[in-house]
């Protein structure tokens, strides 16, 4: 896995030459230096007049110049719309499921054309969706998970300069449940052409390493990335094979018709419970009979391979979401090993300011987890802990196990989370079990005791 390298200076040597010189020889190189120096020094005068002088070097704003305070002359412009006709202006151009959205290439790379501002930096660029139901929760405690849920994204996303959108209203009256997320990720798609990636993330899943970032140099040829195997889909014909509560989503035409296609086999469409049937006919391990945003996404893969299997990325290499049962039990074991690496090098045992985290995440991975995977048994931090079949807010969980063990397990991750974030702040939590109140951190944390 790949993240930002930590910066650092190189020296280069300089060549030296050896052997015995001739006297015209060492005056005539003198002249030479002689002449270099003194024109390098001109050319330093002069540069540092130019510098001094530049029309360009503005360091602020006077009052009378309303106009000019309107523009940015560093970063992103977001006061900068001009009148030219865009996408945004076509009345037949619509945000909803139900009417395709052609030559969004265009549309987008126009809109950008437009906004230079947008440029630098949208290779990447991310905007993170998440929602929940609009009504209040059934669970008693349902409310206040859903709410440090939606805290811990928005913590993972100030770190790494992510926008965040949270819905909790249906954008469509029949696209309800899990089939709610399609129509979010549309309508963001076309209010973020900024964007390259949007990235959905299930209300009940959780950052819980607040430093990694996914490795998007490895998804530069795809358009979907989940978390999965193919083994699964094509030999074991699973509807596990993937997970369909995470996935990161490239803003483009190939998207606006994979979303299209989808969107075909869910409420919306007069063939509902007949694509429910076909799903359990290939996929013999689906639970119930209705159709899913997952099992369609699987079909797909499975029934049209060549045309979608090129352009789907399976991440199965780190936990780009992971079954928290198979993580909440060793949380203090990891907190132990990230403190060993901590008390190895003052380097991470050093106070600094949020903004420079991403640093100090790099300094670690380069330091100890290179070259380490992501998933079960890593010295690394699970990315994403799922809590799958938990159901927070309607307490609906999966009678395998008892709500307490859903909830205790919620509140120990959502703690070994926060302490990532809270740590920049002075405090962590001592007992991942408790959320409050806090422990101020020694100076030297953890090389010196509490």
């Amino acid at each position: 896995m790949v993240s930002p390298e930590a910066s650092h200076f190189q020296s280069s040597p300089m060549a030296k030459y050896a052997g015995a010189r001739t006297r015209p020889f060492i005056c005539y190189n003198d002249v030479v230096l002689f002449l270099g120096g003194a024109f390098m020094s001109l050319i330093l005068v002069w540069s540092f007049f130019s510098f001094s002088n530049s029309p360009n070097l503005t360091f602020s704003i006077s009052a009378d110049k309303t106009d000019e305070s309107t523009k940015c002359t560093r970063g992103i412009d977001m006061r900068y719309d001009p009148t030219d006709p865009v996408f945004y202006d076509d009345p037949d151009l619509s945000y909803t499921i139900e009417k395709p959205v052609k030559n969004w290439d265009e549309k987008r790379k126009r809109w950008l054309e437009l906004h230079p501002s947008f440029i630098p930096g949208s290779e990447n660029r991310t905007v993170m969706i998440t929602g929940s139901q609009s009504g209040p929760c059934k669970n008693p405690i349902g409310d206040h998970l859903l709410l440090r849920f939606f805290k811990n994204k928005v913590d993972y996303c100030r770190i790494h300069g992510h926008d965040i959108f949270y819905s909790n209203a249906l954008l469509h009256p029949k696209m309800r449940s899990f089939w709610a997320k399609l129509p979010a990720v549309k309508a963001a798609m076309i209010a973020h052409p900024e964007a390259e990636w949007i990235w959905w993330v299930d209300s009940d899943a959780l950052f819980t390493d607040m430093d990694f970032s996914p490795p998007f140099h490895r998804y530069r040829s795809y358009n979907l990335v989940v978390h999965g195997w193919p083994g699964l889909v094509y030999d074991d014909r699973s509807w596990t094979a993937l997970n369909a509560g995470v996935f990161l989503i490239r803003n483009c035409q190939w998207s606006m018709e994979l979303i299209d296609t989808w969107t075909s086999m869910g409420p919306v469409s007069p063939d509902y419970v007949k694509w429910g049937e076909i799903q359990r006919s290939i996929f013999k391990d689906k639970l119930f009979p209705e159709s899913d945003d997952q099992t369609a996404l699987i079909y797909l893969l499975f029934k049209h391979k060549e045309e979608y299997y090129p352009k789907i990325y399976l991440e199965g290499d780190y936990y780009f979401e992971g079954y928290w049962l198979e993580i909440v039990p060793g949380l203090a074991n990891i907190t132990e090993r990230y403190l060993e690496m901590e008390r190895e090098d003052a380097t991470l045992r050093r106070r600094h300011a949020e903004k420079v985290s991403e640093r100090y995440g790099a300094f670690r991975e380069e330091r100890f987890l290179r070259g380490e995977s992501g998933g079960k048994g890593s010295r690394r931090r699970p990315f994403i802990t799922h809590f799958t079949g938990c159901q927070p807010c309607n307490g609906d969980h999966n009678k395998m196990y008892d709500g307490d063990t859903c909830w205790n397990s919620m509140i120990k991750a959502i703690n070994f989370a926060d302490n990532q974030v809270m740590r920049r702040y002075g405090f962590v939590h001592s007992d991942l079990g408790k959320t409050s109140p806090l422990q101020p951190v020694p100076f030297d944390y953890p090389d010196e005791p509490w």
